[in-house]
């Protein structure tokens, strides 16, 4: 999320009550989840196993809960509690503003789009050329649809990020404050769902094709003219590359990169990095030629069983 007009690390230490650790005038110009920042953003941190990570990253502002060495050009917040101050500052640079009719404010949509009835509309939404829309979808706040798109009923576009942090008093969720981003020529079927990023963009690439009840995460980015069966699921910050195939009911983990035509077979897996070019099957998912082999040496073994 970039932040409008120009903001100051004592600034913001001082709106979170905070001290702080650098040049006083030092800029901050974004707020990010880490697996989103780029220079001039500021990202949180709320574990020791993850500050190199965090000091490491594009981000130029880190919101910590303890005191360390600073690197050269960036500063520090230091937090008692990072997660509930991170979302005090995007809670107040991106508030929630609710909605009471079906199109919200700032909302462009263009003149040749066709919206079936039921459909609701957020705030911020742009909505291009000879884009379909089918009864009861929702497009919430922050979704940039392309032209050319066709939404099947009942799907839902931007809903917030399921991201949460566990308290002793239970889950307490990040407040989204992304959106969405579905590129030109995309079809999503029926009763789909894509989360809205936390602080960034899902996108859905140009030409790819979404069967009735995909679910793909937040911060999930897929590429161009990829092609995903009935039930794929998806978790966040998930890199499809181009042409993929993903068929019915193939579920993959978080923080994962798909690699460009890589083809996965139903019900199997995701864990971890797949290679370009290559049909996985399984879970966890491997390459098809061996999963079968092992399938073939399983049903070997009680004909072996009863020779011992």
């Amino acid at each position: 999320m970039k932040l409008q007009g120009v903001h100051t690390v004592q600034e913001l230490a001082a709106f979170l009550n905070c001290t702080f650790v650098g040049d006083p005038a030092h800029q901050v110009t974004g707020i990010n989840e880490i697996h989103k920042v780029e220079n001039g953003d500021l990202v949180f941190v709320d574990h020791p196993k993850y500050y190199q990570k965090a000091l490491d990253s594009a981000a130029t502002t880190i919101l910590i809960d303890r005191e360390v060495d600073c690197p050269a050009g960036k500063a520090l917040i230091i937090s008692a509690a990072p997660f509930d101050d991170y979302n005090k500052l995007t809670r107040h640079f991106s508030p929630y503003v609710p909605q009471k009719g079906t199109v919200g404010e700032n909302t462009e949509i263009d003149p040749t789009a066709v919206i079936y009835p039921n459909v609701f509309i957020g705030h911020r939404v742009k909505i291009g050329a000879n884009v379909i829309i089918y009864p009861g979808a929702s497009i919430m706040d922050g979704t940039t649809i392309d032209e050319n798109v066709v939404i099947g009923p009942n799907t839902v576009l931007g809903h917030y990020a399921f991201y949460y942090k566990r308290k002793p008093e239970g889950y307490d969720r990040m407040h989204t404050c992304g959106g969405v981003w579905i590129q030109k020529n995309v079809e999503i079927g029926a009763l789909c769902t894509i989360d809205a990023g936390v602080s960034g963009l899902t996108i859905i690439g140009e030409g790819t094709k979404l069967d009735n009840h995909v679910h793909i995460g937040h911060d999930t980015v897929v590429g161009k003219d990829c092609l995903m069966a009935s039930q794929v699921g998806l978790a966040g910050c998930v890199t499809v590359q181009d042409r993929v195939i993903l068929w019915g009911q193939v579920g993959c983990a978080s923080d994962v990169v798909l690699g460009e035509g890589a083809i996965v077979l139903a019900q199997s897996g995701i864990s971890k990095d797949l290679a370009a070019g290559k049909t996985y099957f399984g879970s966890p998912a491997g390459e098809v030629k061996e999963k079968f082999r092992e399938m073939a040496a399983i049903r070997q073994l009680p004909d072996l069983l009863k020779k011992i």
